[in-house]
């Protein structure tokens, strides 16, 4: 995919979220028989993100969707003060529970489940960074189960899918911090990132838990054009771990500044999104043959949260004699996040909703990220919020770089409450301090409007409750249509997502609340 995709994702270099320090054992379980292929019809190819206006806007003046700077007009972006020390912590936030994780190996390969990360044989200065600086304790399940087979020779490949906020940013990071040769100044790991955003993100954890190393590492995402320079002037890369977005990564590959002949491990971090036909399937696949091409043997390691049935049984042709990890469907829908439906008479009684019910019992507790489906939707609720008086930021793909680093670091720092944003966030952005997600509108297939698009929702869902932490989820419908994509929705996952008995009153909302373990009796 063009690298004008990867420059269309909200940006944050903000300090990296604490993981999850639960510890589990697997559950053994026979290998599942393999997925028989499934042929879907090809349909033009729309770029990941947020989705195309129904119908533009009449006034484009005020459109979030006309020129950069009229989207920092519209969005205040100046407005927005940057600080660290005002970051607060959510004291309704609980300790994680544990999840079912299925371990399928090759050759029924023995792997030891990790209880303590001395288990790993890990060095001193890792050691530190994941104590001292992450603050951990022990792993979590998903890195108990998945680090020895990521770390232990012959290194076979690893396809890993668990819950959102289960620690697997932690998994592939210490991977790759672990295979690095500190003689050999060169890149021996690769990471590759569907988006800016979590490029920026990961790489902030990486620093953060190898702060102790002499490791060097180095972000390769489009620049903004304040520091824009032609990649024919940038030297050769020395840093010894890459991460960045699949274009960019391209590019310097295709300049010659990115030598391949050292690599040992490559990640790909939202692993279904870079393989699949509407992702970065192109560039991901270029980038994994010319590494094979330069280097003798690569470690490819893939994780995600959700993995559809055609990615899978496109992944089992690509990569061989893999591990795999991974939890059932009906497992996947986070029991930690309450999940609820708010059947609401027009588009109208939704921004009530928003306003008079959630906010106003929700004041006190987290942040609130409320989804919706198109860029005119994001300005239109941005508008009508900010009219009736709440401070609400907003994040979308016409914004600048510069103005989404700034909106999301505004954020990030707890100095806003509500964002509201497009599927640009749906995937990899971890605030511990979010608990509430409210999906204005439900998410749906690009290219089947009818249908739902279950891993977006199964993301968006996961912004909440980070880490198995409580959170609420409110969907919000008001046509036959939300009604028919909410109940394929619980069918898919096989739950049944409860229902809030009338829109329009504060004792049913506070209830919802308190059953998700946010409100307490005072």
């Amino acid at each position: 995919m063009a690298d004008t995709t990867d420059t269309a994702t909200a940006t944050t270099a903000a300090p990296p979220p604490q993981e999850n320090t639960t510890v589990a054992a697997a559950a053994a379980a026979p290998a599942p028989p393999p997925p028989r292929e499934i042929l879907v019809p090809k349909t033009e190819t729309k770029r990941w993100g947020d989705e195309e206006d129904d119908e533009p806007l009449e006034d484009t003046a005020t459109s979030s969707t006309s020129q950069p700077d009229k989207v920092a007009a519209e969005l205040n972006v100046e407005a927005l003060t940057i600080d660290d020390t005002k970051s607060t912590v959510n004291k309704y936030l609980d300790e994680p529970q544990d999840a079912h994780i299925t371990a399928v190996t090759v050759n029924d390969t023995p792997y030891t489940s990790a209880s303590t990360f001395e288990d790993l044989n890990l060095s001193k200065e890792l050691l530190k960074g994941l104590y001292i600086e992450m603050k951990f304790q022990k792993p979590s399940k998903i890195q108990a189960i998945s680090l020895p087979m990521i770390l232990t020779p012959p290194h076979k490949d690893l396809i890993a899918q668990a819950h959102n906020g289960s620690g697997k940013t932690t998994c592939f990071v210490l991977g790759m911090l672990s295979r690095i040769d500190l003689n050999l100044k060169a890149p021996q790991a690769l990471c590759v990132c569907p988006t800016r955003e979590l490029a920026l993100q990961n790489l902030e954890v990486l620093r953060k838990m190898g702060k102790y190393t002499e490791i060097t590492s180095e972000c390769l995402v489009p620049m903004d054009k304040a520091n824009y320079v032609p990649i024919s002037r940038v030297p050769p890369l020395s840093a010894q771990i890459v991460i960045g977005t699949p274009g960019t990564i391209r590019k310097y590959i295709l300049n010659g500044k990115l030598g391949l002949s050292y690599i040992k491990i490559l990640v790909f971090d939202e692993a279904d999104l870079m393989l699949d036909d509407g992702g970065f399937k192109d560039d991901s696949l270029r980038i994994k043959k010319d590494i094979e091409k330069k280097s003798s043997h690569c470690q490819v390691v893939l994780f995600s949260a959700t993995f559809n049935e055609t990615v899978k049984n496109f992944i089992s042709r690509v990569v061989k004699d893999y591990n795999q990890l991974y939890v059932k469907k009906e497992e996947l829908s986070l029991e930690s996040v309450k999940q609820y439906k708010v059947r609401c008479p027009d588009e109208r009684a939704k921004v009530l909703v928003i306003r008079d019910r959630i906010f106003e019992l929700a004041e006190n507790l987290g942040q609130t990220i409320i989804f919706v489906r198109t860029r005119n939707n994001a300005a239109m609720l941005h508008k009508a919020l900010a009219e009736l008086g709440y401070t609400v930021t907003t994040v979308q793909g016409a914004a600048t770089p510069e103005d989404r680093d700034k909106i999301i670091q505004e954020f990030k720092n707890n100095l806003t409450k509500v964002l509201i944003s497009t599927d640009l966030l749906s995937r990899g952005f971890d605030q511990q301090q979010v608990n509430l997600v409210i999906n204005y509108d439900l998410p749906v297939n690009h290219n089947y409007q009818s249908e739902p698009d279950y891993e977006v929702y199964l993301h968006r869902i996961g912004r909440a409750g980070r880490f198995g932490r409580k959170g609420a989820v409110f969907n919000l419908l008001c046509s036959d249509r939300d009604e028919m994509i909410m109940t394929k929705i619980e069918g898919y996952f096989g739950t049944h997502i409860a229902e809030v008995n009338s829109w329009d009153r504060d004792e049913d909302f506070n209830n919802a609340l308190k059953e998700a373990g946010l409100l307490f009796d005072s």
